[in-house]
């Protein structure tokens, strides 16, 4: 089945299921529910492994690492099971893949998986890097979950990561980001569109953004010490205060910027509001280190349309939730400062919906200083 170059989109992918999109032995087969527009949701298998280490797969079989580095064997069925903050887990996700020699795959945390500070990547046997399926891939997928700030309650079908299907070359070039500006504006401030001049284009094509600040209260939520559980699949589930506390501006100082305590992690939210057209797909990608010693968005993959309007009544573009751990030392943060890069790919088709269009939950379409969806906002 041939595709033209892109990121495949929900009809395309529809027609993979069964294909190139397979069930793992035991499990029930992908359904079309998890297909967003431009991505596939995937789901945990019955099993975690509590793990002594985490690793990339290489010569070694997957089966041999877990003899010699798993402890201890949990059920996900039912109820599932509590995976421990500071600990690394293993479970074999319910797809598997029979990719054609045209087509790869890259893997990242669904947005609800980055904002509750679960680190996790994707191994796929025999290729030595993470959260890539190399063109042609055949194969079963395993996922490593690293609860960093929370105990999270897990269960068998829970979706923690998402793929998308790339045929050929995607990503688009500084001047076709450009192109797609000037037509169609692709991040706004109060004033309207941004001019390009204030995008900051780099070569890669990818555009520099910053961390807003002014004007919320609090102006981020920083991960409280708590030892209740956090059941990721619970929708407003949690009340907030339980697990987080305000992130509040340091009085006296001018610009009154926010100070991020080392190893906290905190969720911000982007000055600039963004906006993906429904022909383009985006990802959001960390600043050089220089800037400053943090780690940024571990979920950042935006489907088409994410912040166009769906009415005339709504402004375009939607804020970008930031994730944000800080290392080492105290650092602080100013408003306006540039926090990440939004990449941007064509694709492979037009697709039948955009992001949050028709969905039966709730999704991050009018986001601003957002938190995962098993919290409530009182």
């Amino acid at each position: 089945m041939d595709f033209p170059p892109g990121i495949l989109v929900d009809h395309q992918l529809r027609s993979l299921l069964g294909v190139a999109i397979q069930a793992a032995p035991g499990a029930d087969p992908p359904a079309v529910a998890q297909i967003q527009p431009a991505s596939i949701d995937l789901r945990l298998g019955p099993t975690a492994h509590r793990m002594r280490a985490g690793f990339l797969p290489g010569t070694q079989s997957i089966e041999e690492r877990l003899r010699s580095l798993s402890t201890e064997r949990l059920s996900l069925e039912g109820e599932g099971a509590v995976l421990e903050r500071g600990h690394c887990y293993l479970v074999q996700l319910a797809e598997s893949l029979a990719l054609s020699p045209d087509l790869s795959g890259r893997f990242n945390p669904r947005s609800s998986t980055g904002r509750c500070d679960l680190f996790t990547r994707v191994l796929t046997p025999g290729h030595p890097r993470f959260d890539v399926a190399p063109t042609g891939y055949r194969g079963p997928l395993w996922i490593e979950i690293a609860p960093l700030s929370f105990p999270v309650r897990v269960r068998r079908g829970d979706r923690l990561t998402q793929l998308r299907l790339e045929s050929g070359r995607a990503a688009l070039d500084a001047q076709a980001v450009a192109a797609l500006h000037a037509e169609t504006p692709l991040a706004y401030g109060n004033e309207g569109p941004l001019p390009l001049d204030r995008l900051s284009l780099d070569a890669e094509g990818a555009i520099a953004l910053g961390v807003g600040l002014e004007g919320r209260t609090p102006c981020g939520w920083r991960a409280a010490s708590a030892e209740n559980v956090l059941v990721f699949s619970g929708e407003r589930a949690h009340t907030r205060e339980d697990f987080w506390e305000p992130l509040r501006p340091l009085e006296g100082v001018t610009g009154s910027p926010c100070l991020l305590e080392p190893e906290s992690f905190t969720i911000l939210a982007s000055k600039e509001r963004i906006r993906i057209p429904p022909t383009v797909a985006a990802e959001m990608l960390p600043v050089d280190v220089g800037i400053g010693e943090l780690r940024n968005n571990y979920a950042g993959f935006f489907d088409p349309g994410f912040g166009d309007p769906l009415g005339s009544d709504e402004r375009p573009g939607t804020p970008a939730v930031l994730e944000v751990r800080a290392h080492d030392v105290p650092f602080l943060v100013e408003d306006g400062q540039v926090f990440f890069r939004l990449r941007f790919f064509s694709l492979s088709a037009r697709p039948e919906r955009s992001y949050g269009e028709g969905r039966p939950g709730a999704s991050y379409r009018s986001q601003d200083l957002t938190l995962a969806r098993a919290f409530r906002a009182d």
